[in-house]
């Protein structure tokens, strides 16, 4: 790694494509330490379909100067092989990494785990900011993190939404002016279930809602414990709804706490 970093020094991973929601990240990173790292790396490990890999955005000089404004100190964009010098040693997300988010994208938290502790060892952030938006990717990182006392302050950053409710997403660009209208069902559905009276009633509403709109194809629709990740019952103290779909060949997710 040819960075001069200074320490303390708090850490944003990414994998590009950034937006104003990555921008968010990194001003909260700048909020609590001066030194702060982008590292912006498409990690292999996390994509089940070549084809995947292959047409993930790439915009190394716009992503640079979004990091940057947002308060970037370094910016590091390592090769493969600095990553991955030789055959990687897998950190395995366990069964939550096989539900939810995992039965849709097999390996997928095995990838992300994997290369966020190389990513650490590498830069030996003392912090390190994640969004709330991938919230199962949040939860098996502060997981692991504990687990294997890695030693890193993760910091939850909020979802950060479009003017029409819409969480940021490098996959929007992909929605025509259609989808884009029918992609706010996802939204309204936790809005709605956010102001229930039960967590039942919750989830009936959560899935009522997404019914209504015929151009989403459900993956999964649920209300979890934030604390546990398992599903919620009646006295849950701590609801999340989680959602995930596809409309238009585009996959979504999106997630909001149930204020019960």
């Amino acid at each position: 790694m040819n960075l001069a970093l200074k320490h303390p020094l708090a850490f944003v991973p990414t994998m590009g494509a950034l937006h104003t929601g990555h921008q968010s990240l990194i001003e909260i990173a700048k909020s609590n330490c001066s030194n702060v790292l982008v590292s912006i790396f498409v990690n292999p490990l996390q994509f089940e379909n070549p084809e995947d890999l292959a047409k993930y955005p790439r915009d190394l000089e716009g992503d640079i100067e979004k990091a940057e404004s947002a308060g970037a100190t370094f910016v590091w964009s390592p090769e493969l092989e600095e990553i991955y010098p030789e055959n990687p040693e897998i950190i395995s997300a366990g069964d939550l990494g096989n539900k939810f988010e995992g039965v849709h994208r097999f390996g997928h938290f095995d990838g992300v785990l994997t290369v966020v502790k190389r990513l650490f060892e590498l830069a030996s952030p003392e912090i390190a900011v994640f969004g709330e938006k991938d919230f199962q990717q949040l939860f098996l990182i502060k997981k692991m993190v504990n687990e294997l006392d890695l030693g890193v302050r993760i910091i939850d950053a909020p979802i950060i939404r479009e003017e029409d409710g819409l969480a940021m997403s490098s996959r929007n660009v992909r929605l025509n002016k259609e989808s884009r209208a029918a992609s706010l069902v996802i939204s309204k559905a936790l809005n709605e279930a956010r102001g229930a009276k039960s967590i039942k009633s919750a989830r009936d509403v959560l899935h009522k809602v997404l019914a209504t709109e015929p151009n989403f194809l459900l993956d999964y629709a649920e209300i979890i414990d934030a604390d546990s990740f398992e599903i919620a019952g009646a006295t849950c103290a701590s609801p999340r709804a989680l959602v995930a779909g596809w409309i238009s060949g585009v996959r979504l997710i999106d997630n909001m706490v149930i204020s019960l």
